[in-house]
């Protein structure tokens, strides 16, 4: 018995390949009467008047949940960006008062040093008056000994002028033939004779100069006596100088102190107004969607990058924030142009320059992903025709291409995803130590180094060749230096948050 077939199809049809569809056109063999419904034509005939009343009623109907949610989020942003545009007013008003302090504490401690130096060189003089002094007193005690000394001479030579004058007078009434027959010989006589006038004139010269002696020995006494005195009055004065000099040195101690305590306390205010604004850019970094990641969690990925590549993660964060970051949101920018989307301010006519876009759809193909739907950066005409960049670190394919079997080995992603936040930070870490440590940076670091830190000139540098390649010494200032000022904020940012 041959059963036939309810339903028979061409398959001669060229379009074998659609056999599997939906039969459009059937030859029914069954005896069964068939009744079918017109939804297609029902359908196309109510679109029009259910979209005009979608049009004119959807707005009110439709959920707000999701809208108020943003606007919540877009609201509480703008909230906290005023409030760390406050605290970064406060921070800088603290650090000019801190400024200020310290420049007032430095000259104190200035005067404070010369006060010293004062008081040191007082106290050297006043060592010195002591020393004259001393000598002093050891010649009034000498001269006192001489005093005594010649005194007593006078008192001898008084006695022996006196017997000598005694005897003068006990011969005075004898006459001459009596002193002869006192004396046997004649040359007794006048042995005698001139003895008596040689003892006279010798105690005569000899009084005269114990007389002199004397006077010179009291003239020196009062003189001894009267620099004894001058010295006495220079030791009290500079005595009195120094107890001034001292008094004005503890006083500005106590100014001193104050102001570094009032320092401290606008420090401490500072380090916690610096704290809090941390805290607020950690929560302005909150994750909002798409490619954006909370500050910490960038902090930790930029360390482990740091660790490999020797750069630091504030200066990796800088330059993630200035590649693909709104107002500080690392990975908020992404890029709103796709690879081959007509962009006619250039000659090939496309966002991506060709030889770009090769490796661009390479690198989407071993990632299974869309070429189609992964956004790049668009060109910026004062930067370039072309646009192309990826991800968060905002590297371009051919670049990526160079990069990818050392990121691979650091995260061990392989391959590695120029959309994944941990490739992008290695990438970026990478990039910049191959450019931190080239000559031309070198080079630069030896040639200002009087004028800056190397390692902010060679960041400087750095970052101005990821921007730039070859070109970097053009964007050093107006790319390079802003990222490394900002990687030396992030680094404060860093260290408040670690402690």
């Amino acid at each position: 018995m041959i059963i036939k077939p309810k339903v028979l199809r061409d398959i001669s049809s060229k379009k074998v390949n659609n056999s599997f569809k939906k039969l459009s056109k059937r030859v029914d063999l069954s005896r069964r009467e068939i009744y079918r419904f017109p939804f297609a034509p029902t359908l196309k005939l109510l679109f029009v008047p259910i979209l005009m009343v979608y049009l004119v009623f959807g707005s009110a109907l439709a959920p707000v949940g999701s809208n108020q949610l943003l606007y919540a989020a877009d609201e509480s942003r703008e909230e906290l960006e005023k409030q760390l545009e406050d605290l970064e007013t406060q921070i800088a008003e603290y650090e000019s008062t801190i400024d200020q302090y310290k420049k007032e504490g430095k000259n104190i401690e200035s005067d404070i040093n010369s006060l010293n130096a004062k008081i040191n060189k007082l106290n050297l003089q006043i060592k010195s008056i002591n020393l004259s002094l001393r000598k002093l007193d050891n010649d009034l005690e000498e001269n006192k000994e001489q005093i005594f000394s010649t005194e007593g001479e006078i008192i001898e030579n008084k006695d022996i002028l006196g017997r000598s004058l005694q005897n003068i007078y006990m011969n005075e009434d004898l006459s001459v033939i009596e002193i002869l027959l006192r004396r046997p010989k004649l040359s007794d006589f006048f042995g005698d004779v001139m003895d008596l006038f040689e003892i006279q004139e010798s105690m005569h010269a000899t009084l005269e100069k114990v007389m002199e002696l004397r006077e010179y020995l009291f003239d020196e006494k009062e003189m001894l006596a009267l620099k004894k005195l001058d010295i006495e009055e220079l030791y009290d004065y500079q005595a009195s100088q120094k107890r001034a000099i001292s008094e004005t040195k503890n006083q500005k101690a106590s100014l001193l102190e104050v102001t570094k305590s009032k320092e401290k306390e606008v420090q401490e205010l500072k380090e916690q107004t610096e704290k809090t604004a941390a805290e607020i850019r950690s929560r302005i970094f909150k994750s909002l969607g798409g490619g954006e990641l909370p500050f910490g969690e960038a902090v930790k990925i930029a360390q482990l990058a740091e660790k490999s590549t020797g750069i630091r993660a504030a200066f990796t964060l800088a330059v993630l924030t200035q590649e693909s970051g709104i107002r500080g949101v690392i990975g908020a920018n992404l890029g709103q142009c796709a690879y081959n989307e007509p962009w006619n301010l250039n000659p090939e006519g496309k966002v991506m320059r060709s030889s770009q876009a090769v490796a661009f759809e390479r690198i989407t193909s071993e990632l299974d992903l869309d070429p189609e739907k992964m956004p790049v950066s668009c060109p910026i005409p004062r930067d370039g025709l072309y646009g192309g960049a990826m991800g968060p670190a905002q590297f371009m394919p051919t670049t990526w291409e160079m990069y990818e079997d050392r990121i691979a080995a650091i995260t061990g992603n392989n391959p590695p995803s120029p959309w994944r936040n941990a490739d992008a930070f290695v990438a970026t870490s990478l990039y910049l130590k191959d450019a931190y440590n080239s000559s031309a940076c070198v080079n630069y670091a030896d040639t200002y180094e009087n004028i800056s830190p190397r390692q902010k000139l060679q960041e400087r540098c750095a970052a101005a060749k990821y921007y730039a390649g070859g070109n970097w010494y053009t964007f050093r200032w107006k790319y390079g230096d802003p990222v490394a000022e900002r990687a030396d904020r992030l680094q404060k940012d860093i260290n408040i948050l670690d402690q």
